[in-house]
């Protein structure tokens, strides 16, 4: 007989873990990190085997929540970028500090 397995249990947030961003429970992969991908095409299978200790289930579960607080993930996403964009330009100006 297989287990069943409630969905509301594999996203979970820990404050101290990703600093506090959705995650995969067991795991230190972020909703943000499947979710990027996902916007660069990938579907979920190919997300599944960049990450091969995730399941299947736990790639849709991130997705699911992705499409269901997009918001959020979206905002944080921008700030990423935003701040990934800052430090190349800083670099650029100041490459040998």
């Amino acid at each position: 007989m297989s287990t069943t397995i409630d969905i509301g249990t594999l996203i979970v947030r820990s404050p101290e873990i990703r600093g506090g961003r959705p995650r995969v429970a067991g795991t230190g992969v972020t909703v943000r990190r499947i979710a990027g991908w996902y916007q660069l095409g990938l579907n979920p299978e190919e997300i599944a085997a960049r990450i091969p200790h995730l399941s299947l289930a736990q790639v849709y579960a991130a997705l699911a929540y992705y499409h269901a607080n997009r918001q959020e993930i979206d905002a944080d996403l921008a700030t990423e970028d935003a701040l990934t964009e800052a430090l190349e330009q800083q670099h650029a100006q100041n490459p040998h500090q």
